[in-house]
């Protein structure tokens, strides 16, 4: 092997810093992949809630209204 053929120390180290910078990159967009994710399921369980909180009051509302009716003296009224 000439000296040609070998790898230059500047040619090692600019490997090095390259497969560096790309591990780098995998490991970011990996995790940023893993935040928007959690992000976005957090988003979608407290909307979620949201509704089954409001479809909750709505429950509520209609069965006082209909406790109401049904306390009536004369009782509810049909039609």
């Amino acid at each position: 092997m000439t000296p040609s053929d070998e790898l230059s120390k500047a040619e090692i180290r600019k490997d090095a810093v390259q497969d560096t910078v790309e591990a780098t990159a995998t490991a970011v967009g990996t995790v940023t992949t893993i935040v928007t994710t959690a992000v976005r399921d957090v988003a979608r369980t407290v909307g979620g809630l949201a509704t089954e909180v409001f479809e909750i009051r709505d429950a509520v509302r209609r069965a006082r209204a209909e406790q109401v009716v049904e306390d009536r003296p004369d009782g509810p009224v049909d039609g």
